[in-house]
């Protein structure tokens, strides 16, 4: 059979390299792959921008490369994708260095040092232009590369020069600005992929990643030491395909209520609590994606405090359709059935945290103000009209008016403003404000005070049954005063 040469040409497939998706946020996190995957301990992320120039680089103390591995890695596709993998190898087709870099600058330099001998080799996409030859360059001077002097012992620099994808046009203070904000950006992104190893959890070395000299804080999304975090199942379940093991576990982050307002909305994350909802996957504890349903389900209000963490090893990149950028993914079969059966359960205890505040009589509270009823015509919400402070009122009427009262309460339960309390709950729920006036606050505590001890509750009880009920759970800091002082005076006669 008659066979000819189909060698690319170099020119055009490497500048179609470059479109592959890769963001700033998604190449950076590919470069730290192979850092870690080397056994680094220490990552510096560096990074210069003046009114002459940009320039990043990532600098490990891993394990490094002795020349012919460092040529060797320059040369893409270096690693079969098919090809088993340790379980701390991050990698995935032996592309990631080269896409990545090529994704956001025209020139790639790699120096590594290992046992003492140090090596270099350059990708420079416009000498490619120019030759249209599959050649990397090597330096003849190490000590020019910038942040070269900064490679003590073993470990590795990967330095990008001219960005022409981080920034294409004349660098004005306005430009390196938006430079500066999208390093931010990227930043933030990283602490939440490699959260887990910015923690030291347990089974993982301790990675220190800093960007320009400033640590980066390990951004937990399940906000696990957090006491009213709910985890469902409390231990992972494990399903297996083959002879490898996905493990999850679903978690019900705080209400607002429960948490510092700061902390709440650090926890939301970028984008908000509806947005990140859902599905977080980890490949070998590094995140691929997160935020996502994978199409099994709509995101919702009720929902929006439910995140579920899903670990997988490296073994299963190919069932998973894992892509080269380590940022999409696609769950088998066999776990998409079971991530379908689970859902419900998982997303149970997130509307909890919402329903159960507007429920007929739920454990936390004796003096519900609202009923909420489900039926047939499906769910509505009423005003208790047995709550002590409606009921007080009542009792002061006549039988016209009691009727008055009756259609009014039932006109405020009937136009119950649903969609805007949806949105402003969507946009900021600690916004929400449910403070009342000093002397309304006092005849509401003397009015429930009294229905409870006529009720048959202790005394001593009632402080702790009004400080979790609204509206005094809201107001407790001026209402604890008034009912203590209401019980000591025994003023409910």
């Amino acid at each position: 059979m008659e066979s000819f040469s189909a060698e690319p040409l170099a020119s055009t497939l490497i500048e179609s390299l470059r479109d592959i998706g890769y963001t700033l946020d998604t190449a950076l996190a590919d470069i730290i792959d192979n850092s870690i995957t080397a056994g680094a301990r220490s990552i510096e992320i560096l990074t210069h921008a003046d009114n002459q120039a940009v320039r990043l680089a990532v600098l490990d103390n891993g394990c490094g490369m002795n020349r012919a591995e460092l040529r060797d890695a320059m040369r893409p596709g270096s690693r079969n994708p098919l090809e088993s993998r340790e379980s701390a190898d991050l990698g995935r087709f032996g592309l990631g260095l080269k896409t990545a870099s090529f994704s956001q600058c025209r020139k790639l330099t790699v120096v590594s040092r290992r046992a003492g001998e140090t090596n270099a080799a350059i990708w420079d996409l416009d000498h490619i232009a120019e030759t249209n030859r599959w050649e990397a360059l090597v330096p003849d001077m190490i000590d020019q590369i910038p942040w070269s002097d900064q490679l003590e012992g073993d470990g590795t620099l990967v330095v990008w020069e001219n960005p022409d994808r981080i920034v294409d046009t004349e660098l004005t203070p306005e430009i390196i600005s938006e430079v500066i904000r999208k390093f931010d950006d990227a930043r933030s992104h990283l602490e939440l992929v490699f959260h887990r190893f910015l923690s030291g959890e347990t089974g993982l070395n301790k990675v220190e990643i800093s960007f320009n000299n400033r640590p980066l804080s390990a951004w937990d999304p399940f906000w696990a030491d957090h006491p009213a975090t709910e985890c469902k199942p409390s231990v992972p379940e494990v399903i297996r395909i083959g002879d490898q093991e996905v493990t999850i576990q679903g978690f019900t982050l705080p209400h607002h209520r429960k948490a510092e307002r700061a902390a709440w909305e650090l926890h939301a994350g970028k984008g908000g609590y509806i947005r990140n909802q859902g599905f977080y996957l980890y490949r070998e504890r590094r995140l691929i994606l997160h935020g996502t349903w994978f199409n099994l389900a709509r995101k919702s209000e009720l929902t929006k405090l439910c995140r579920v963490r899903i670990d997988m090893p490296n073994g299963l990149d190919a069932d998973w359709k894992i892509d080269v950028k380590k940022a999409s993914a696609q769950p088998p079969r066999q776990i998409r059935q079971r991530l379908k059966a689970l859902i419900d359960t998982i997303g149970d205890g997130s509307r909890r945290v919402y329903i159960r505040r507007g429920q007929r009589l739920v454990s936390e509270s004796a003096l519900p103000v609202w009923h909420r009823s489900a039926g047939d015509r499906g769910i509505t919400y009423s005003v208790n009209c047995e709550h002590p402070a409606i009921a007080a009122l009542s009792k002061t009427l006549d039988e016209d008016q009691k009727r008055a009262l009756e259609r009014v309460l039932a006109l405020a339960s009937s136009a119950i403003p649903y969609d805007s309390i949806f949105a402003d709950l969507g946009r900021d729920p600690t916004s929400l404000s449910l403070h009342l006036e000093d002397s309304t606050l006092l005849e509401i505590s003397i009015e429930s005070c009294k229905h409870l001890i006529v009720s048959g509750f202790p005394a001593e009880d009632i402080p702790a049954i009004l400080r979790v009920a609204e509206p005094f759970k809201s107001n407790w800091k001026r209402a604890e005063p008034l009912v203590i002082s209401i019980l000591e005076r025994n003023e409910i006669s």
